[in-house]
């Protein structure tokens, strides 16, 4: 056994030797921070491309596993490639933290949709891209018609591109970079899930591990529960990964409501719920202190708003008798829930046409739009501006109008106990502006593209939230093809610019202009 212990030693000692001296000390390999972390998302594609293809063999009479084998080499190849042939510097300023995030998730959306192209399920590449970046950032929104008889592979990719999205490539980069002596914490910080200044364990290679555990110990409790509630296997593990990671995706055309299940939906909403929900008080509750959810003032805030909206639009429906008080419940907690958690999913059926929230009455329609733009709690895999957000701007909102009223008096926004600095106050208040204006800009463009204004605004604010459907055309049981390709195009860029809560994508932005402005300086000056 002591032989046994330390030969397990001496191979770990050379791995991390070999890590040290064949990754980071390259002679051959130019600096580049974004080249190597995408590199690092690529590589993290491909076990997931591996899964569906085994999957498509093994249950689909579609022969995509060419395809999916064939995206999956690709993937493999240029992350090699850019892993080999470029390494970091010891310095990241956050220009290139975000720049480094933003591009990480673009590339890995491109190289996403290869399998997408090559099985020709979606016809062109611009619809596999737009499958591809809706499932990585979480979203739900499809171009897939009809979804049902397309290969079980491909299907299962999708499922799990949601799942990647929902935690995010990034957080799990950098549980090797601690190897390279490249700090990695501002790596997670940029990150939308996971925790932010508030770490889980001391090295931030034990946070990603610690986060990755909790994520795939809920996505197997969830798939196990469906499993209970007399879900297949393919169907549990499928709706598990997109459940997880709050995406919405479903192997059906009709979500959820293809299984016309009480219990079925029951799981969907816990799993939601739980997902929704900051995974740092999670790893608190695991590890012995399950009062951190009580005494969260965020967590509180997002029960309650779940509970108004699914009273509320419960009434509404049933006293305009769109249908019996107990469905009315049924389908509005479903909405409230898939809505407030940027999931997106759907119960409607033939037997439960209620579910479909893009017909009911418009006042809980008007309710549904908030819900889209909150989103859940930070720290989850949720999309949307975040409850904390919320609460931070309508309290600085009170205390504004309260400034007004009385100029003398000293207030200040205050969480729990603690009061909010100014910084903190202006980088949420510029978040939420530029939120707005983006959702504004998007509408705009969305109608002079053809469609109605119901339609563009709440696609608008979908998209940006993460959200998968939206109200007008873009209701639950409908899809994306009702938009022009060029539409289709802004809805791509929203989804990424939402997923990488505006700050990376602007940033990035901002620097490529700077970058230009300098060089043509130069120029000038010659």
């Amino acid at each position: 056994m002591t032989a046994v212990l330390s030969g397990a030693r001496r191979v770990k000692a050379a791995a991390k030797w070999a890590v040290h001296h064949l990754l980071a000390d390259r002679p051959w390999t130019v600096t580049s921070r974004v080249g190597f972390v995408v590199g690092l998302g690529l590589l993290f594609l491909v076990p997931g491309m591996l899964f569906a293809t085994v999957v498509e063999w093994g249950s689909s009479t579609s022969h995509n596993e060419v395809a999916l084998g064939l995206g999956a080499l690709v993937t493999l190849a240029a992350g090699m490639l850019l892993a080999a042939f470029t390494r970091l510097d010891q310095d990241m300023p956050p220009a290139s933290v975000f720049a480094a995030v933003a591009w990480t998730w673009i590339g890995s959306s491109f190289f996403a949709a290869l399998p997408l192209w090559f099985s020709g399920e979606l016809g062109s590449f611009d619809n596999a891209l737009f499958e591809a970046v809706s499932g990585i950032t979480a979203t739900g929104s499809t171009v897939l018609s009809p979804i049902e008889g397309t290969g079980r592979g491909v299907l299962m990719w999708r499922q799990i591109m949601q799942w990647y999205g929902g935690m995010g490539m990034v957080v799990l980069a950098v549980t090797i970079l601690p190897f390279l002596g490249v700090g990695g914490l501002s790596l997670i910080t940029a990150e939308a899930p996971g925790p932010t200044s508030d770490r889980l364990a001391p090295r931030v290679s034990s946070t990603a591990r610690r986060l990755w555990g909790l994520y795939g110990g809920i996505t197997l409790a969830v798939a196990a529960a469906l499993m209970i509630a007399k879900l297949s296997l393919y169907d549990a593990v499928a709706h598990a990964f997109t459940i997880a990671g709050t995406g919405g995706f479903s192997p059906y055309d009709s979500s959820v409501g293809h299984f016309d299940s009480t219990a079925v939906e029951a799981v969907v909403i816990a799993g939601m719920l739980a997902c929704g929900v900051s995974f740092t008080l999670h790893w608190r509750a695991v590890s012995g202190n399950p009062q951190a959810y009580g005494r969260s003032s965020e967590f509180r805030t997002y029960i309650v708003v779940i509970a108004v909206a699914t009273i509320s639009t419960s009434l509404l429906n049933w006293v305009n008798d769109l249908t019996d008080l107990s469905n009315s419940f049924r389908n509005g907690i479903f909405a409230a829930v898939a809505l407030s958690t940027s999931s997106g999913f759907g119960n409607a059926s033939d037997a439960n046409p209620g579910g479909d929230f893009a017909a009911w009455a418009p006042g809980a329609q008007a309710l549904l739009l908030p819900l889209m733009v909150m989103g859940g709690m930070t720290g989850s895999t949720a999309g949307g501006l975040k409850v904390l957000r919320a609460q931070v701007m309508a309290k600085y909102m009170r205390v504004g109008l309260l400034r007004v009223k009385h100029p003398q008096v000293v207030a200040k926004v205050k969480l729990g106990q603690k009061a909010v600095s100014e910084p903190v106050l202006q980088r949420v208040a510029g978040l939420v502006a530029l939120y707005a204006l983006s959702a504004l800009a998007a509408t705009m463009v969305l109608a002079a593209l053809g469609q109605d204004l119901i339609t563009s605004s709440s696609t608008a604010i979908s998209a940006l939230s993460n959200m998968g459907p939206a109200l007008g055309e873009a209701g639950p049981t409908s899809n994306f093809l009702v938009f022009t390709r060029p539409a289709r195009g802004v809805v791509i860029a929203l989804m990424l610019i939402g997923r990488l809560e505006f700050f990376a994508i602007f940033l990035v932005l901002v620097s490529a202009y700077e970058r230009a402005r300098r060089v043509s300086r130069v120029k000038l000056r010659r």
